[in-house]
C-alpha cells in the first residue's frame, strides 16, 4: 500500500462519489451573493452600473475566508467521515508509514484547495477586470488563496488525526481554531490577519512595522513568517499526531 492509496481514496468519496459536491455548493452558495451585493449595493441608481473601488477587495476577502474554512472542513475529514478509512487501520493493520500517510493526504489537499480556487476564480476574474485590476495581482490573489488554504488547512488534518472518530471534538476544535486565528491576529497585530493584509496589499497601503524582540519587522515579513509558522506547526501537531497512531 503507497501513499496514492489514501489520495484515490480521497477523490474517489469527495470526487467520484460526489460526497464533496456539498461543499462546492456551500461555497458557490455563500460567495455568489457576496460578490453580486459588493458589486450593485453601493450603486443606488439602476441605471448607473458602475462597480466601486473595492469590489475586487471585497470578493477576494470573501473567497479567502470562505475556502480557508471550507479546507479545513474538508481536511477534517466532515463530509462522509464514514466513508474514510481509520488511520490507525492504515497505520499498523497494512503498515503505511506516518510519512506515506501525510505524503497522500497533503496531495489530497492541495487538490481540494485547487477545487476550491478553481471555482472561485471566474468570479474574481470578472470582479478584477470591472474593477481593472492590474493581471499581476489577480494572479497574486490566487497564490495567497492557495497559500492561507494550505496554512490553516493542515490544521483540520491534525484534528481529523488527533481525535480520530470524535468528530463533534474535531468540529468544534477547527471552528474555534480559524475564529480564534483570525481575532488574535486582529488584535495582536492587524498586519498579521489575513483580511487586513489582502486589503492593505490591493489598495497599496502602507502599515506600521512589527516592533518584537528588539527588531523592526517589515509588515510583510511578519506577516508570512507568522503563517509559515502556522503552517509548520500544523503540520508538526499533525505528524506528531499519526506517530501517536502508531505507539498507543
Amino acid at each position: 500500500m503507497r501513499p496514492g492509496a489514501l489520495f484515490d481514496e480521497g477523490v474517489e468519496i469527495h470526487i467520484a462519489e460526489g460526497h464533496g459536491f456539498a461543499a462546492y455548493f456551500y461555497l458557490l452558495i455563500l460567495f455568489v451573493p457576496i460578490v453580486f451585493l459588493a458589486l450593485f449595493l453601493p450603486a443606488l441608481d439602476a441605471q448607473v452600473w458602475i462597480a466601486p473601488g473595492a469590489f475586487f477587495n471585497v470578493s477576494s476577502v470573501a473567497a479567502m475566508i470562505l475556502i480557508a474554512f471550507f479546507t479545513l472542513r474538508v481536511a477534517n475529514q466532515e463530509f462522509a467521515p464514514w466513508r474514510f478509512v481509520p488511520l490507525r487501520r492504515r497505520l499498523v493493520e497494512e503498515h503505511i508509514s506516518a510519512v506515506e500517510v501525510a505524503l497522500g493526504q497533503l496531495c489530497l489537499l492541495g487538490l481540494q484547495i485547487a477545487v476550491f480556487i478553481l471555482l472561485a476564480a471566474p468570479l474574481l476574474v470578472w470582479a478584477g477586470a470591472i474593477a481593472r485590476v492590474p493581471a499581476v495581482k489577480i494572479l497574486a490573489v490566487f497564490v495567497l488563496l492557495f497559500f492561507y488554504a494550505l496554512a490553516y488547512g493542515v490544521w483540520g488534518l491534525a484534528a481529523a488525526a488527533s481525535w480520530g472518530r470524535k468528530l463533534e471534538v474535531r468540529q468544534v476544535f477547527i471552528r474555534a481554531f480559524f475564529i480564534s486565528a483570525m481575532i488574535f491576529t486582529a488584535v495582536w497585530y492587524l498586519p498579521l490577519n489575513p483580511v487586513a493584509f489582502l486589503l492593505s496589499y490591493l489598495g497599496d497601503k502602507q502599515t506600521a512595522p512589527l516592533l518584537l524582540l528588539g527588531r523592526r519587522w517589515a509588515p510583510g515579513a511578519a506577516h508570512f513568517l507568522f503563517h509559515f509558522f502556522l503552517l509548520g506547526a500544523g503540520l508538526a501537531a499533525y505528524y506528531r499526531a499519526l506517530r501517536r497512531e502508531i505507539f498507543s
